[in-house]
């Protein structure tokens, strides 16, 4: 290989002879890359699924399977995402295309992934937003859910799309896309790394507030009891085993292309098996700190109310635009701070997992392209925003939202996770040098047990969420939707993206393009070892 260092190089991709090779972006030290890879991980989910999730599974025997999906799939997945981020430098569609080069449209599946969801997630943020303000004027009076679907997005009778916007949507909404893009544009140290360390230490003290604030309510240990007491009968249910799996999965941001991304920006001397460890375990406390004060809440819901927990238990947007909104308004002088300490938390985790998602776009289309950041953030992010603003903010939004969620999530996520899971092992047989490049500089060492975890646990698992799922959906439908409506923004939309990413694929990457100017990991680690010799020999 010629020296990357001098002009002229030929560097990775396709072998072509361009100009002086550049290094990527990147954090700049090992903590810059956990806050930002933690706040990715938690997001909405950790806060409105994981405390239901783990109630209707067996309460506090649901920790068991939760811990062993948590080691034998969840985290050895997430060092899969890092080993070939970190190896292969770039975002998903770059780093497989290094890969192997028939391996790039599993990146823009992934990608395309991330650009639905980040179009419909900022809109929940944005109704976040103005429940801050709802809170403390309890601006839902006596019917919280009719406020949500009534007075706040006006929710259309058809189920249908429809260009009605909704005023107290579309600003927050608007306002919140400028400043994420502002931030993007900044690059990875100065915009997303100091945008974690903002975000995230404020979340934790807002969350933590919230638990102390519901502990002391009125039967708060009600709700615990109702969350912890262990229903051991329920670990003989294959369901809860693949409900703990599940939510490990979708929790830990793993499998479609965020963390590979992430990981691309580490320094090519990282820990990044100590680094896995530390985000598996820090998203866990997280979720089961969300336990504590969400069913803290509850339980007092319930003993106002004379009901059983069983009864106000919920989750996803039920939880949080439905039933928090009801406990605030029993919850008396304190329900209010209750309340701006709620929907501030989802802001701050929405925000964060948002950059995150939106990061994996940008960085795709830049690098194939060969844009420079700031462009390539207001023109992608700027379509982005575009998107979201059109469809969202609007009367059927609510409805759009709710299917597009579900099958991105339940069938693309898990269907481009299991695809990418058996080619790397299977067709590219590629595990043995993925382990040992997570070896190289890792305080934590894998082995054959990781490859097979990773070979065979992780796709059986995965074949079992996809297979169940499909097969309910198409029986059963979804939500009670008219089937036109399902099929074009649920199996239309989960079908389009993977057209979209075969075609993305076969697009020739152009000389300018970032997989011919920037340095491989074996020639960043060659520049840097050159560096650390010469300042040994000045010294």
């Amino acid at each position: 290989m010629s020296d990357p260092a001098q002009p002229g190089a030929t560097v990775a991709g396709d072998g072509n002879s361009i100009g002086k090779p550049q290094r990527r972006e990147s954090f700049t030290g090992r903590g810059a890359f956990l806050i930002a890879a933690i706040g990715s991980a938690v997001g909405l989910g950790n806060i409105w699924r994981f405390p239901y999730v783990a109630y209707s599974n067996g309460g506090g025997a649901f920790i068991v399977p939760y811990l062993i999906a948590l080691l034998t799939a969840g985290i050895p997945l997430l060092f899969l995402d890092y080993a070939v981020g970190h190896k292969f430098r770039g975002s998903p569609p770059m780093a497989l295309r290094r890969l192997n080069k028939h391996t790039e449209a599993i990146g823009w599946w992934q990608t395309l992934i991330c650009w639905v969801i980040v179009i419909y997630y900022a809109a929940i943020i944005a109704w976040a937003i103005r429940y801050v303000g709802f809170s403390v004027t309890k601006a839902w009076g006596d019917d919280p859910e009719g406020f949500l679907t009534g007075s706040f997005l006006h929710v259309a009778n058809n189920v249908d799309v429809e260009f009605h916007f909704v005023p107290g949507v579309f600003w927050p909404l608007l306002i919140l896309w400028l400043v994420v893009l502002a931030i993007m544009a900044t690059g990875v140290e100065k915009g997303i790394t100091r945008a974690s360390w903002v975000f995230m230490p404020m979340l934790a003290v807002m969350f933590i507030a919230l638990v102390i604030v519901a502990l002391t309510l009125d039967g708060a240990s009600t709700g615990l009891d109702a969350l912890f007491t262990p229903a051991w009968n329920a670990l003989g249910n294959y369901q809860v085993w693949m409900a703990a799996y599940g939510q490990i999965f979708f929790s830990l941001s793993v499998g479609f292309g965020i963390m590979v991304t992430y990981a691309s920006y580490l320094k090519p001397k990282s820990d990044l098996t100590g680094s896995g460890l530390v985000v598996g375990f820090a998203n866990s406390s997280f979720e089961i700190l969300a336990g504590l004060g969400v069913f803290a809440a509850l339980g007092f819901m319930a003993t106002a109310s004379g009901k059983p927990v069983s009864e106000v238990a919920g989750s996803g947007i039920g939880l949080a635009f439905i039933a928090f909104p009801q406990i605030i308004s029993q919850a008396g002088a304190v329900g209010p701070i209750m309340g701006v300490l709620f929907f501030v938390s989802l802001v701050f985790a929405g925000i964060t997992s948002m950059i995150s998602l939106l990061e994996v776009v940008i960085a795709a289309f830049r690098e194939k392209t060969g844009m420079h950041r700031v462009a390539a953030t207001w023109v992608v992010g700027g379509v982005t925003a575009v998107a979201s603003i059109i469809l969202f903010p609007t009367t059927t939004g609510l409805n759009l939202l709710d299917v597009t969620d579900h099958f991105i999530n339940n069938i693309g996520i898990v269907g481009v996770a299991l695809l990418a899971c058996l080619v790397i092992t299977w067709a590219l047989r590629k595990l043995p040098v993925l382990r040992d490049h997570l070896n190289e500089y890792s305080s934590f060492q894998v082995n054959k047990v990781w490859m097979a975890l990773v070979g065979v646990v992780a796709p059986l698992v995965l074949l079992g969420l996809w297979i169940t799922e499909i097969v309910t959906v198409s029986s059963k439908g979804y939500g009670g939707m008219p089937g036109n409506f399902v099929g074009i923004f649920g199996w239309g939309m989960s079908i389009l993206v993977v057209v979209l990413a075969i075609v993305l694929s076969l697009i020739p990457w152009p000389n300018r393009s970032a997989i011919h100017h920037e340095l491989t990991h074996e020639e960043e680690l060659a520049r840097a070892n050159a560096q650390a010799s010469q300042e040994g020999a000045l010294s």
